[in-house]
């Protein structure tokens, strides 16, 4: 497999029909359907590591409905944690009692979902960049956050989205302190963040970052902040949490 493909060349998220045969094909990754008796089909994958997933999946009809849709992108290497932390390729100063928007590149993963009346089941997931996807702590050794870590760069808007790779998510930054502060990182659950996708773009809800006191503590509080679009909304690979806040603290 090839990564010199022309981005036209790879399948578009969305809904397919399977009634005999359906090749997927997405950047270093094979996924294929095939119909292998009345009631039964095959799916079969090879992703950029070059690792095989093989699967029979026995069906109510002779045709399968199948979404291909971005995902939170938690499930490479290992499902360890529900946290993401950006590490922004830039810093952002703010100067006391100001705000400011930003659109930033985030990971994502591509999930392969089943259609059974109207309910999605997760069938399987890909990366398409699985050098990109580690592990990375908030905190203490001890005591501290483990998160999926990424290196991300600003992006212009929400257009700016890397097809199959990174979407988009916009963070809003408040200062509330009486001094300038510059901010590096967000930490945050993005099990609270939806994903929306178009074509083979992709955006994510964003997050509000309010930097405040608490007590004699400088600290960023994260909420999550729904995106408004008309893309259509990815279904949900893992549940999400019930905490939809994040405190970190300032360096």
């Amino acid at each position: 497999m090839s990564n010199d493909k022309d981005q036209s060349s790879f399948s578009k998220y969305g809904l397919y029909t399977v009634n005999e045969n359906l090749e997927l094909t997405l950047p270093e990754t094979m996924i294929k359907f095939e119909r292998i008796g009345e009631n039964a089909f095959s799916y079969f994958r090879q992703d950029s590591e070059g690792k095989i997933i093989e699967k029979m999946i026995p069906a109510t009809s002779n045709e399968l409905k199948i979404e291909l849709a971005p995902i939170r992108p938690l499930n490479h290497p290992a499902r360890r944690t529900g946290y993401v932390f950006l590490k922004f390729d830039k810093e952002i100063y703010l100067s006391q009692s100001s705000a400011a928007s930003i659109f930033v590149h985030c990971p994502i993963e591509i999930g392969i979902f089943l259609i059974r009346d109207t309910k999605r089941e997760s069938l399987d997931w890909v990366t398409c960049n699985p050098t990109n996807s580690r592990f990375g702590l908030y905190g203490s050794p001890d005591t501290g956050t483990l998160c999926k870590y990424a290196e991300v760069s600003l992006a212009t808007d929400f257009s700016d989205s890397i097809p199959y790779v990174e979407g988009v998510m916009k963070i809003i930054v408040e200062n509330n302190l009486n001094s300038g502060q510059t901010v590096s990182k967000v930490i945050f659950p993005i099990t609270d963040n939806s994903l929306y996708y178009d074509d083979s773009k992709s955006v994510l809800d964003g997050i509000k970052v309010t930097l405040k006191k608490r007590a004699v503590v400088s600290v960023a509080d994260v909420q999550t902040d729904v995106v408004s679009t008309d893309w259509t909304k990815s279904p949900t690979w893992e549940a999400s949490t019930s905490n939809t806040t994040m405190e970190m603290g300032l360096e």
